[in-house]
């Protein structure tokens, strides 16, 4: 389990019993956060997806159900809370050293814990992975570099939302029949940062 996945301790405490839930329907966890507090009603935000990549309002519907059973049953959040499953949405969080090999040619924003060479944080184009590091294409005095950042190093990663992004994405959902251009006289692009979700009141 990374910090990218899961942050603070109860965040770890949560995977480690919705993970194997998720994992045992054919899915993947790709980000846990336990948001709010404060006399607010909190959101316990999970994102999750096929091993492939992808994944439906109708998946997120079944892992908010078999999530809930499980969380009533352990009860590890004392406050009130909403559960909020959903997809990673288009710039989407880089979790998982595999997430970098996947969306290699992308461009995106990453922050590394300590200082590297007096700076965190690294913009850039993905360009996979070697071993434990994270490779990343960067500007540097008008040269293009490329940089390995070990993957423990990381405190947060994610896609910049660009239009190539958007119009990638939407190629692929057609590609997989999820968009029926015969229902839509247009598609609205929305600066979201997640897809539609299902939520629980608990």
């Amino acid at each position: 389990m990374t910090d990218l996945i899961a942050k603070t301790a109860i965040d770890r405490r949560l995977a480690g019993i919705v993970g194997p839930v998720i994992e045992g329907l054919g899915y993947e966890l790709v980000r846990i956060r336990l948001m709010g507090g404060g006399g607010k009603t909190r959101t316990l935000q999970i994102m999750a997806e096929r091993p492939d990549g992808g994944i439906e309002v109708e998946d997120c519907a079944k892992i908010s159900t078999a999530v809930s059973a499980v969380l009533d049953v352990e009860d590890p959040i004392e406050d009130q809370y909403i559960l909020e499953v959903s997809s990673p949405g288009i710039d989407r969080p880089l979790t998982r050293l595999k997430d970098f090999e996947m969306w290699k040619g992308w461009e995106a924003r990453i922050e590394t814990t300590e200082l590297i060479d007096g700076r965190r944080r690294f913009k850039g184009t993905v360009a996979g992975v070697e071993g434990e590091e994270v490779l990343i294409e960067i500007e540097e005095g008008g040269e293009t570099v490329t940089i390995g950042l070990q993957f423990d190093w990381l405190s947060d990663a994610k896609l910049l939302l660009t239009d190539e992004l958007i119009a990638e994405m939407l190629r692929q959902r057609k590609a997989s029949g999820v968009i029926d251009e015969t229902q839509y006289d247009e598609i609205d692009e929305t600066d979201g940062e997640d897809d539609p979700a299902e939520e629980t009141k608990h």
